[in-house]
């Protein structure tokens, strides 16, 4: 009886919630249709009826484009240009003028020609600013005007360009280009290999594999893995590289989703390289994604001690989805986990703050973790460094600076008006460093703070209840005070701006190949690692 009526109650429920989640269905259904209709219906008004001419193609891609910033900046469209841009991105080849190009409103701005490729052999320098290919003029290219760059291998491309105020043109004859995921590798002292990894391309792992075997050959028998700079890239290299250091069937990182079929767990799947070299991992601001995975997993697992700053705290995984007409869409699909069971996300973007910026977690509020040997490692802000070093964490005011090219501007005009004889010995003297300040004064820098944004918003409130004058005279002196504060906060993190400074100068003068081997004897993230690796006992403390 108690099992007929067991039966009798369950089958009633089964029924309700097979009804309720079939009309939920039938409910989202019903409301994208109908969402998708109104779209449509509008879309074909405006460029019916509305008073001047439209293009229907930019206005679509400007709708797709503001959905998808109300979302996260991982979850992209990708045209037909955009989807080859990222096969290249993943390849690491391509064919083009071999050169490292940032695209500006009305040109674009060699920031590095690669060492003995097509730019480099045609006399392009960092610097030079493109406003012309062909007779194509750059600020008239609605698209980005990089892929006018690009052709077959053999084919040739007139560019006009100025360098240093002066109009010039030069002739470029297109080659096949190889991006090397290992830029660098060689041997910081005698036992002591340094490798540097620029990004997870399809060769990560291979590249990494030869130069690490090089270098113990030459008689290595510690590591430096330098990811600085590394934005990320393939996560099946990220989990082949940590399958060098660590056992096979170790637990590399987790995604977990709200679709069941991406939730997986990824072990290593090979017998490892070299689960005894010490190892030190260098990271940045700018270390991020699969950077993340081999820097974070390496730390969980007590592989590795991390050196440098904080990481950037990309713990979002996006899969690309093919469109139709040849088009894609990069879509976020899950966040990943390291073996600590941590997100190292930084950014929420679900919960935004009044200025529809994304929030980031408050350290107070990160969740407390434990690696492999019982250390304790926190969630929400990327990888913490075992080891941080104070230059490697850029100050608001370097930022700044950093976001308006200054530093690169300036090393240009160096690049024109002075020599290096000796790349080792290079260092900047403190004249420099004045003419650096009066460059920027020369540019118009200006910077402006949170505070004085706060300051100059209350004195508006203040105008809007008739009380600015009465105040007047105390805005003023605090305006004036944070006006010596910015002026001081340059002097305060002279340090930090020689460094990047000399760095830049470097690479316009010798290419990023220059750059690492100055790094070998001067950069301090690289001496420290040294240091550690060279003190066993030191080494094994971070780690225990």
């Amino acid at each position: 009886m108690k099992h007929n009526l067991h039966k009798k109650i369950t089958l009633p429920i089964l029924a309700i919630v097979v009804f309720l989640s079939t009309t939920a269905f039938k409910n989202d259904f019903f409301e994208i249709a109908k969402q998708i209709e109104i779209f449509t219906t509008l879309y074909k008004e405006i460029n019916m009826n509305y008073v001047d001419d439209t293009n229907p193609a930019d206005l679509m891609d400007t709708a797709i484009k503001s959905m998808l910033d109300d979302l996260d900046p991982y979850t992209q469209f990708y045209n037909e240009q955009d989807v080859q841009a990222a096969r290249i991105n993943n390849a690491g080849d391509y064919t083009g003028v071999g050169a490292n190009v940032l695209t500006l409103k009305d040109k674009l701005v060699i920031v590095e020609p690669y060492k003995n490729y097509a730019a480099d052999k045609a006399g392009l320098k960092a610097g030079d600013q493109i406003i012309k290919v062909d007779n194509v003029t750059v600020a008239d290219f609605k698209d980005d005007a990089a892929n006018l760059l690009q052709g077959a291998a053999g084919s040739s491309v007139n560019i006009t360009f100025l360098r240093q105020g002066e109009q010039k043109t030069t002739t470029i004859t297109r080659e096949s280009v190889d991006i090397h995921a290992v830029p660098h590798y060689s041997m910081v002292d005698d036992k002591t290999g340094y490798i540097v990894l620029r990004k997870f391309t399809d060769k990560a792992s291979s590249e990494t594999l030869a130069a690490m075997r090089a270098l113990k050959n030459q008689g290595a028998d510690k590591l430096i893995l330098d990811l600085r700079g590394n934005l990320g890239g393939l996560l099946r290299e990220a989990i082949a590289i940590v399958n060098f250091y660590v056992p096979q069937n170790q637990l590399v990182v987790t995604t977990k989703s709200k679709v069941k079929k991406y939730n997986k767990t990824y072990y290593t799947q090979k017998p490892p390289e070299d689960t005894d070299i010490p190892l030190v991992v260098l990271i940045d601001g700018k270390s991020a994604s699969a950077s993340e995975i081999v820097s974070g997993a390496l730390q969980d697992l007590d592989r590795a001690v991390i050196v440098g700053s904080q990481s950037f705290g990309k713990g979002l995984v996006q899969r690309p989805k093919q469109l139709i007409y040849g088009t894609q869409m990069k879509v976020t699909i899950s966040r990943y986990y390291t073996p600590s069971g941590r997100c190292i996300q930084a950014l929420d973007y679900w919960n935004r703050d009044e200025n529809g910026k994304a929030t980031r977690v408050k350290r107070e509020d990160a969740n407390i973790f434990k690696t492999k040997n019982g250390r304790t490692v926190f969630d929400g802000g990327g990888v913490q460094p075992d080891e941080e070093i104070g230059l490697s964490k850029h100050s608001a005011i370097t930022k700044a600076i950093l976001s308006e090219h200054l530093i690169f501007d300036f090393a240009t005009n160096y690049l024109y008006n002075n020599s290096i004889s000796d790349l080792k010995a290079f260092k900047l003297q403190d004249s420099d460093f004045k003419d650096f300040k009066s460059f920027l004064e020369s540019e118009n820098f200006d910077f402006e703070t949170k505070t004085e944004q706060a300051v100059m918003d209350a004195f508006e409130v203040a105008k809007d209840e008739f009380i600015d004058e009465e105040i007047n005279s105390e805005y003023n002196a605090l305006l004036g005070s944070l006006n010596l504060y910015k002026s001081k906060a340059i002097d305060d993190n002279k340090a930090q701006l020689m460094s990047l400074i000399t760095d830049q100068i470097i690479k316009h003068f010798f290419y990023s190949e220059g750059l690492y081997e100055y790094y070998i004897t001067n950069n301090p993230e690289i001496k420290t690692a040294t240091e550690i690796l060279n003190n066993p006992t030191t080494y094994r403390n971070y780690l225990r």
